[in-house]
């Protein structure tokens, strides 16, 4: 089969390997074709060259492993032994073993869910971020009336932006060194900031302060600070995503003067967020076109990861299609 494989940081090459069977699905798993995948932001950190424990790594400078780093799938189910999947469901969550980018996958069907089948593949993968912000809001309770920040507004930062006003957030601010503002209305918006979060979080006078502030932007350790710089007090961060250091500094004694909640959390629950995620989206049918900005054919995987770890104007999700 085919797939795609880093040999060198932020340098994919096609390689032919053999392809997972039937025989090879363990209790709970599927075999599926893939037809779409799409770039999430921890998977950035492995395009250029950080080590990961991947299983079948064969690389020395870089995690060479068929189909690494991408795990966010859409796919046809050619095998199962999972009871709830069948031979020729489409699918769409977590290609458990990071290498969405190959013709077959073996994955954990509990991270997997059915989806509408009128969407496009490179559409449909959307519902996989999708599934990840909402767990994380649910996580928040109450937003009714609340004022809430999002510090990041790439792929990530903009669903947060979306769910914590339709979940009830009054005013939503959205923080980004690229201007968002040609997204900002489409994405619940309210107050569009262009700035960094260090000079945003310095400029705020007490009354201005949101009772609740998401760090979505990861990848370093600065946003952290001024993320408890800026909520107001007795408010809540939230970090969201895989964080590149396995250590934070975090300034205890802001956290202790403004009695400050700082949560985080993987997404688990798999295949019922995916399912909400699937009914939010048909709630708020905007985002079909809104939030998939770029789709690249899976030749083009290299071109695709350079796109995306440069934050542009004008671009959100990007998508490979692999049909």
């Amino acid at each position: 089969m085919w797939a795609q494989m880093l040999s060198a940081p932020g340098k994919f090459e096609a390689v032919e390997v053999e392809a997972p069977v039937a025989a090879d699905l363990a209790a709970g798993q599927v075999l599926l074709a893939t037809k779409a995948g799409a770039i999430c932001g921890s998977d950035l950190p492995n395009f250029k060259g950080a080590p990961f424990p991947h299983p079948k790594n064969t690389g020395t400078w870089v995690t060479s492993a068929p189909g690494f780093p991408l795990h966010e799938v859409v796919g046809e189910v050619i095998a199962s032994s999972h009871p709830d999947h069948a031979v020729g469901d489409l699918v769409v969550g977590w290609a458990s073993g990071f290498d969405a980018l190959a013709e077959v996958v073996v994955a954990d069907g509990e991270g997997l869910a059915r989806y509408d089948t009128t969407l496009e593949p490179a559409t449909a993968v959307m519902l996989q971020p999708l599934a990840c912000v909402l767990y994380a809001v649910e996580q928040l309770g109450d937003l009714a009336g609340r004022t809430a920040a999002v510090v990041g507004q790439g792929p990530i930062g903009l669903l947060f932006s979306h769910i914590l006003k339709s979940r009830g957030a009054a005013h939503v601010i959205g923080v980004d060194r690229v201007d968002r503002s040609d997204a900002g209305k489409v994405f619940g918006v309210d107050e569009v900031v262009t700035a960094s979060a260090s000079l945003w979080a310095g400029s705020l006078a007490p009354r201005d302060r949101p009772q609740v502030v998401v760090e979505a932007v990861g990848h370093q350790v600065t946003t952290m600070k001024n993320c408890l710089d800026a909520v107001a007090f007795g408010g809540e961060v939230y970090y969201f995503g895989i964080p590149d250091d396995v250590v934070y500094p975090v300034d205890m004694m802001t956290l202790l003067r403004k009695n400050l909640t700082l949560r985080s959390g993987a997404t688990i629950e798999r295949r019922r967020v995916l399912a909400d995620a699937s009914a939010y989206l048909a709630e708020y049918p905007e985002l079909r076109d809104a939030y998939v900005s770029h789709v690249f054919p899976v030749g083009e995987v290299e071109a695709a990861f350079n796109a995306a770890v440069v934050p542009r104007q004008g671009q959100f999700k990007i998508s490979i299609d692999m049909a």
